[in-house]
């Protein structure tokens, strides 16, 4: 069986779970377009899509008739056509849970950095300055936090906050309820109360550019905005336009709308953002997990097995 990754690299616990059912793995360069996909899977007539930095569209499908299951390394699946697989009869997976943890510590990771102002303290010490009269740092002791989602990772960002000292608050209907953790009714209600925002949901049509300069502008001044989720969820010339104003004390970004984003994005070098590139989740223990829980879900539908059905992708 030939399966495409569509990323230069996969853990070896995966690789080896591929390789011992008679599977080829055929990489590809980093972020390839969904037309070099189509076009590899073309050339080769792939089996399975495992799919991590690429898209995987109606085309790619329509150019391998013989595949059978397109496995996400990761929980997100806005990169593949779920509904057109769906009509196809293609398999689609996830991994739930493979990165919980590392996205969570991320999140916190960038809050700190940013309450601390960390970077812009670091590169005045590297450039020969100390501390002046105006040097502050904010107390995250005491600051309140809103979550939107509080699915799995958004509950394990509210257990580290609250080791802070931080309040929690959620707007989630489709979670249940969580220890610790208060929920709200309306997503107006939590942005008026969030000293710092943290999202953590899907990018689906309905959520697309779900915080944008009117949400923004419910915000407390002074507030921090977190995205360890997806990019698309954020306006992001909204975003920038409020960290010129000031409405915005800062912004941790692990995720663009376009990936990666262009060298001129205004965000990438802002005094006040934070930016990594999409990693939150790829430490060595979400690496491994994500990709043996995708060759996993591969092996199974190959031998005709059942897949776990929290695995499992529908519309």
């Amino acid at each position: 069986m030939h399966v495409i990754m569509t990323a230069p690299r996969l853990a070896s616990p995966a690789v080896a779970l591929i390789e011992a059912a008679g599977g080829t793995l055929h990489y590809m360069a980093p972020f390839p377009t969904a037309a070099e996909v189509a076009t590899l899977a073309a050339s080769i007539q792939p089996d399975a899509i495992l799919s991590r930095q690429g898209p995987v569209n109606a085309a790619a499908m329509d150019a391998a008739p013989s595949l059978r299951v397109i496995a996400r390394h990761g929980v997100g699946v806005d990169d593949v056509d779920v509904a057109e697989a769906q009509r196809r009869g293609i398999i689609v997976t996830r991994a739930p849970g493979s990165n919980t943890q590392a996205v969570a510590e991320h999140t916190l990771a960038l809050l700190l950095a940013l309450a601390k102002d960390l970077p812009f303290l670091s590169s005045q010490v590297a450039g020969g300055a100390w501390r002046r009269a105006e040097t502050k740092v904010r107390d995250v002791a005491g600051l309140r936090l809103g979550l939107i989602g509080c699915g799995a990772i958004g509950q394990v960002v509210a257990r580290l906050a609250a080791a802070f000292g931080m309040s929690v608050t959620a707007y989630d209907p489709a979670a249940l309820e969580s220890p610790g953790i208060r929920r709200l009714a309306t997503l107006h209600e939590l942005l008026a109360c969030s000293d710092v925002l943290s999202l953590h949901l899907p990018l689906l049509p309905a959520t697309r550019h779900l915080i944008g300069a009117a949400e923004l502008a419910m915000l407390p001044s002074g507030a921090i905005v977190l995205n360890t989720a997806r990019g698309g969820l954020i306006d992001e010339a909204a975003l920038h336009a409020a960290l010129e104003t000031g409405r915005l004390a800062g912004a941790g970004l692990d995720v663009f709308e376009d990936e990666p984003p262009p060298d001129d994005h205004p965000l990438r070098r802002h005094p006040r953002v934070i930016c990594t590139p999409h990693v939150a989740g790829v430490t060595d223990g979400g690496l491994v997990n994500m990709g043996v829980m995708a060759a996993e879900c591969i092996v199974a539908v190959l031998r005709g097995e059942p897949v776990p059905p929290e695995r499992l992708v529908r519309v």
